[in-house]
């Protein structure tokens, strides 16, 4: 049980991590193709 407890501990702050920077990756996208596709319309 304490194996898991450090395993935990040691991996789930970097997935922590990585899924905070995936959201605001993905935010950042959607506001790129908004405004590629705001200047596509005519």
């Amino acid at each position: 049980m304490e194996e898991w407890l450090n395993f935990i501990q040691q991996i789930g702050f970097p997935i922590f991590v990585s899924f905070y920077l995936l959201h605001r990756l993905e935010t950042k996208l959607e506001a790129i193709h908004k405004a590629l596709v705001s200047l596509n319309v005519k």
